[in-house]
């Protein structure tokens, strides 16, 4: 596996931005730049990354493709489409988005998130994504999420069947699927069912962490890598049986200081277990 996160050095170049990855200590990187740049850049950045042994992890497409507004729907499909080309023009091994929402925040729960039409029309949402752009090199994928589709294993399993597009691949944060007690105290288990059944899916993870406290009813929050209860040893045990170059990448951070703490944290992990490479 390649871990990866943000840097914080000058970056204003292809050149640059590859140096201060490696001065970090870091063989993945998040996509430097957005569907609008020319195919100049685009073959600059990609040269550069392989010139100094970087993966480009994942182009972002942030939006919300099942929004019931018919107009922030159609933009959200477009976005992903151009993202998902240009994971496909600069070599990224995804490009990623989560489902959506059916309510107006584009990324938070509603009561229809859930259900079979929705399901559905996740489903036709990723079809028309991946057959617009016919993707060679690169996948589209969804993010897991807690109140959305794909929210466990199994139903990433049936999106997969669903969808039935070869190009539609696996983002795994399995932080995000902690979103009760039962599964806070066996992350290790679930982790495990993740890679049981998307391991060869899987292009792309998030490295965060999660911890549950004492104030009623469930208060479950992110938190940064060691200062909670995510089972790393499970995650980079069964991460190190993937693809060498499947990505690990560190997000949400504020600071320098807090990403090379994380990193720091999962490196320790690592070496503990045995598992080489990060």
């Amino acid at each position: 596996m390649r871990l990866g996160a943000p840097v914080f050095d000058e970056t204003g170049t292809p050149e640059t931005w590859a140096a201060a990855h490696v001065k970090a200590g870091y063989r993945a990187a998040y996509c430097p730049v957005d569907g609008t740049a020319s195919d100049d850049v685009v073959n600059a950045y990609a040269e550069a990354a392989k010139r100094f042994d970087l993966v480009i992890a994942e182009t972002g497409a942030w939006s919300n493709t099942i929004s019931p507004d018919t107009e922030t729907r159609n933009a959200a499909i477009r976005k992903c489409q151009n993202q998902l080309a240009l994971a496909d023009r600069i070599g990224a091994r995804c490009c990623v988005n989560i489902a959506g929402s059916r309510g107006t925040q584009w990324d938070g729960p509603d009561p229809d998130n859930l259900t079979q039409h929705t399901f559905e029309l996740i489903v036709e949402t990723v079809r028309e994504i991946i057959d617009a752009v016919k993707p060679l090199r690169s996948y589209y994928t969804l993010e897991t999420m807690p109140w959305v589709f794909p929210d466990s294993p199994e139903s990433y399993s049936e999106l997969i069947r669903a969808v039935d597009r070869t190009r539609f691949g696996v983002h795994l944060d399995p932080t995000n699927l902690v979103c009760s007690p039962q599964r806070y105290a066996r992350t290790g288990d679930l982790i495990r069912a993740c890679f049981e059944k998307l391991g060869p899916h899987i292009r792309s993870c998030h490295a965060k962490d999660i911890i549950l406290s004492g104030k009623l009813t469930v208060h479950l929050d992110e938190t940064r890598p060691g200062l909670g209860n995510l089972d790393y040893r499970v995650f980079l045990r069964e991460l190190s049986r993937l693809d060498s170059d499947t990505p690990l990448m560190i997000e949400h951070l504020p600071t320098r200081q807090e990403f090379e703490a994380a990193a720091h944290h999962i490196r320790m992990v690592a070496r503990e277990i045995g598992v080489e490479g990060l």
